[in-house]
Parts: structure tokens; C-alpha cells; sequence
């Protein structure tokens, strides 16, 4: 890259370097965040179509999760990465609401590129963005309604809406998942200082293709993706009572290199004795614990193995750190570092412990705990395909009914809240006045792509839906009038019961507006990867998403 300063050429960048300038640098940019946007639209809601992804090795993914779809495209271009960290960060603040955000995004985008060709200053959109965004949430909060751990129905109900736009299945089989997940939530909920927290780390999703959707199970305890180590140790225990262990029941090596000098036959059978006598010693001090199950973070010596079982002790080894927590949340017990003065009290209780096989594999249940705040949502599908899907939503759910019972709030789904949050904006922008005004309407306009989005998904007449609702919102009694996407009409969704958390609103609001100012911001985009670098539709990229275009 060079420039003419004084009649000579100067070089300032490596040969072949690519710069974008002005107009043109934001031009490109909100055109790649609008087509990004465009690709995951046609997933939103429960009429929403799949995505097949497909790697460089052949692997595929099938799925309408907007996070996942857009990690797996592997994008190029530096705005789309953007896109992808919105989704990014949508999932993992509130876990459900990533299309939302990324829609949004887009279209706030699209706004403020008509703005600029009108020649107002990025500077003004900015500023009209962030009175917009505040007022927005002022809105949000005044039309959302409270949430307790103890509205199981109104939980369920959010559960259902969130899985809604994932294509797992019947209504049936929807609406056991749906009681699942707000059992689980509610079951580790813990209430701090009257605020509920949900550590979802404390919600294990373990999945197994095989059975069909409706063999998903609520654990009320710990499922361990292991085997009980010995054939001669009791594949099923009854009020177990379980020590936790993070020390290795078998003879540790030195740390620094060590020789023993054997010098007579004698001496090595009286070494081999200690060795037993060492591992005995560990049976007999777990054996006076009362514990008849043993879960071990490291390694059981096969001698330890056969003393336990001879005892009538079951065991499972090498159980993950994450895990070994888990367990020790759901059975009360507390994890041990030395066998030295173990307590009775420091065991933990399962009603049943038991190995099964699941899939041809053998897996360990720990269940039936007294007051488990640790739990298991066991996912079951008929291919692998179908129970990732699943999976996927099972986790967006989790997410969506854990952001409810924190921020206590929820909204009417259906982009009856978007319509709104529109409308009371519009009205808005008259009293602000000025040239900011116009990035507020332009902010209401983006917020009704999404019902725009939904009604197009569900087959219905765009122009038509968004008039309907905009006179509906002007009535007395029309804040939850949305899309029924279902019966594909314009109705009141709160009697539906179509539900959603008010804090994923906020996050996909707000993370679209940062986004949205990040790159409203960048007047000129310097790439020095020279002409070396992958071309439009390279490897891992999309066509014309490259910055050499």
C-alpha cells in the first residue's frame, strides 16, 4: 500500500494489502451483517426452517439453533465475526434468544445504512440508538409481568415457547421435555438474599441416541458415563451411601526416581505383602465408613478392586472433576483428598445407585437423592442427528427458564413486545425531535423485523400481519397482540400462553445495539494478509465475504 507524498512513492503497508475507505468501508459492511442476519431469518419461531451444515471433513449438522449455525459456517470477513460474537454472547448470558439477536442486528444495520444515504452522520445514528435502547428497556420492563420458582405453569410455558422453534417432535413429547426442564431448573434453584440464582453448570445434559424422544428422563441425581470398575461388585445398590473420592486407591509412584535393591527371594515376597497390606489397609478404612459405594476422580488398582468387591463395595474410577462436584451437590456428600479420619457424616446419600446399559454402553445412575441440587436431563432420540437437535433445545430452555426465575420478569411472546416496544419508540422520536429522532424510528422499524420474520415463516402476508398488529397496538388492550404463528393469524398471545423471558429481550436488545454502534463506527478497514489470502468463497469462507473482494 503506498502513497504519493511529494512526487515519491511511499510504502507504508505490505505489498497487496487491501484498504477500504468511507462509505464504501461501512457499505460493506452493514451489506455482510444484513446478508448474515438474512441466512439465520428464516429460522425464528415454530415455522422456522433447519439449516444443513456440512465441514470440510463431510460432517453434518442439522439444526435451526442460531449460535450453532452460525460457529459452524465458519464466516471470513471480520463485520461477520461480530455477528457470530452476538450469538456468541446472547447464549452464553441468557441461553436462549441467539436469532433474535442477530436479526436485529442486521436489521438495525439496514436502518442505519438508509440513514447514511440520506447523508446524517454516523455520529447522530449512534446517539439515536442509544436514547432508543434506553427507552426500549424502559418499556420492556413496564410491560413484563413477575415469575416465582413456584409458577411451574407459567415456567413450563416459557420451556415450551423456547423449544417451540426446534423441530424434536410431537406436542406430546414437547410438553414432558417442557416439565422436565422447569422441574430441573426449579430443583437447583437456591434462594440468595431473596433473589433466585441458577447455576446451570448444576443441570447435566447427557444424551444417548437410541428409544425415541419420549424416553427423555429427569434424573433426580447424577448420571456418571462410566461402568462399576469390577464384574464381581453389586450392579444395583439401595439406599447407597456414597464416599467421594479424589485420591488414587492404588500405590503412587515417587516423584523423583526412585530404585529398590532386591536382594533375596524373602525380601521380595515381603514387599509384595506390604503392597497388599497397603491396599488392604484402604478397603478396610472405606469399608469402616459405612460406605457401599465408591466414586473415585483417579485410578482403583485391580487388587483394591477384587478386596471391594469381596466387601460387597461397589466402584466406578476416573470420574471427571465436573462430575465428582455434581455428585457431591446431589447426594450431600463431600469429596474427600485423603482416606485418613473419613466421617461418617461426610458420606453422601442415593436412594438407588445402579448400572445399566444404555445403547450397548454401560452407564451409572445415582438417583432418587434426598433434595438433589444437582440434576440430570438424560436425552434420548432415535439417531444421533435427532438427539443433538434435542439436546440443542433442551439447553436453550434451560437457559430461557433459568433467565426467568433470576430476573423475575416475562414478556408475551409472538413479536407482540417487539410491536410494542415500536409503537411507545415512534411516539417517542415526535418528543426527542432533531436529527435523532430519525435513528429512534429507524430503531422501531429494525425491532419489527422480527414479526415480520415470524409471519413470513408461518406462510402468512407480511404487509397485511404488520398492519394488523400496528392498529391492534394502537387499542386499549392490545400490548400482547402478536403472531399466532400456529393458527397463522394476528391474536392476543398472552391467553396462549406464548411466553418469554424479559431478560433475553434485554441481552438481544441490547448486544445488537453495541454491535450496531461498533461498526457504525469503522470508516476504513485496512487488511495486510496481502493477495496470499483466501479469495472470495475460500476455504472456510463465503462467497463474497472475503476482504479481498
Amino acid at each position: 500500500m503506498s502513497k504519493q507524498v511529494s512526487g515519491e512513492q511511499v510504502y507504508y503497508l505490505p505489498e497487496g494489502s487491501q484498504r477500504v475507505l468511507g462509505s464504501d468501508a461501512m457499505r460493506m459492511n452493514i451489506a455482510i451483517c444484513y446478508a448474515i442476519a438474512n441466512i439465520v431469518k428464516t429460522t425464528l419461531g415454530p415455522r422456522g426452517m433447519d439449516k444443513m451444515l456440512v465441514s470440510d471433513l463431510g460432517d453434518i449438522v442439522i439444526t435451526n439453533d442460531g449460535a450453532t449455525i452460525l460457529e459452524e459456517m465458519n464466516v471470513d470477513h471480520p463485520a461477520a465475526k461480530l455477528m457470530v460474537e452476538i450469538a456468541k454472547t446472547q447464549d452464553k448470558e441468557v441461553g436462549d434468544g441467539t436469532t433474535t439477536s442477530v436479526v436485529l442486528a442486521g436489521n438495525l444495520l439496514r436502518s442505519a445504512g438508509q440513514l447514511l444515504e440520506q447523508r446524517i452522520h454516523p455520529t447522530v445514528i449512534i446517539k439515536g440508538y442509544e436514547l432508543a435502547v434506553k427507552k426500549a428497556e424502559k418499556v420492556l420492563e413496564s410491560v413484563s409481568s413477575p415469575v416465582t420458582p413456584k409458577d411451574t405453569e407459567t415456567l413450563k410455558k416459557i420451556a415450551l415457547v423456547s423449544m417451540g422453534s426446534k423441530g424434536i417432535g410431537s406436542e406430546d413429547e414437547k410438553m414432558k421435555i417442557g416439565q422436565i426442564i422447569s422441574d430441573a431448573v426449579m430443583q437447583v434453584s437456591e434462594n440468595k438474599t431473596g433473589k433466585y440464582k441458577v447455576d446451570l453448570d448444576l443441570i447435566k445434559v447427557e444424551k444417548k441416541a437410541g428409544g425415541d424422544v419420549m424416553n427423555t428422563e429427569l434424573i433426580r441425581g447424577v448420571l456418571i458415563d462410566k461402568e462399576i470398575v469390577h464384574s464381581g461388585m453389586p450392579k444395583s445398590i439401595k439406599d447407597a451411601k456414597v464416599l467421594l473420592l479424589d485420591v488414587a486407591l492404588e500405590i503412587e509412584k515417587t516423584e523423583t526416581d526412585a530404585k529398590i535393591e532386591i536382594t533375596s527371594p524373602d525380601k521380595m515376597e515381603a514387599f509384595l505383602h506390604q503392597e497388599e497390606k497397603m491396599m488392604r489397609d484402604m478397603v478396610d478404612k472405606i469399608q469402616k465408613t459405612g460406605a457401599t459405594v465408591v466414586f473415585c476422580q483417579k485410578g482403583v488398582d485391580d487388587l483394591v478392586q477384587h478386596f471391594l468387591a469381596k466387601r460387597g463395595i461397589s466402584a466406578v474410577r476416573r470420574v471427571k472433576k465436573s462430575d465428582m462436584e455434581k455428585l457431591a451437590r446431589a447426594t450431600g456428600g463431600q469429596v474427600a483428598s485423603s482416606l485418613e479420619d473419613i466421617k461418617e457424616s461426610e458420606l453422601g446419600y442415593a436412594g438407588s445407585v445402579e448400572e445399566r446399559k444404555i445403547g450397548g454402553e454401560a452407564m451409572v445412575f445415582v438417583e432418587k437423592c434426598k433434595d438433589p441440587k444437582s440434576v440430570t436431563i438424560f436425552v434420548r432420540g432415535g439417531t444421533d442427528h435427532v438427539v443433538s437437535e434435542v439436546e440443542r433445545a433442551v439447553i436453550d430452555a434451560r437457559g430461557a427458564v433459568a433467565s426467568a426465575i433470576e430476573d423475575g420478569k416475562f414478556v408475551v411472546g409472538g413479536g407482540s413486545v417487539e410491536m410494542e416496544i415500536s409503537k411507545q419508540l415512534h411516539e417517542y422520536a415526535i418528543q426527542i425531535g432533531g436529527r435523532e429522532q430519525l435513528a429512534i424510528q429507524a430503531f422501531a422499524e429494525a425491532l419489527e423485523s422480527i414479526p415480520k420474520a415470524l409471519a413470513e415463516n408461518a406462510g402468512m402476508d407480511v404487509i397485511d400481519t404488520l398492519v394488523a398488529l400496528r392498529n391492534k397496538h394502537k387499542e386499549k388492550d392490545g400490548v400482547g397482540v402478536g403472531v399466532d404463528v400456529l393458527n397463522s393469524k394476528v391474536s392476543d398471545l398472552k391467553a396462549s400462553g406464548v411466553y418469554e423471558p424479559a431478560k433475553v429481550k434485554r441481552q438481544a436488545m441490547s448486544a445488537a445495539t453495541e454491535t450496531a454502534r461498533l461498526i457504525l463506527r469503522i470508516d476504513d478497514i485496512i487488511s495486510s494478509r496481502g493477495k496470499s489470502g483466501p479469495g472470495p468463497g475460500g476455504p472456510g469462507g463465503m462467497p463474497g465475504m472475503d476482504m479481498g473482494d
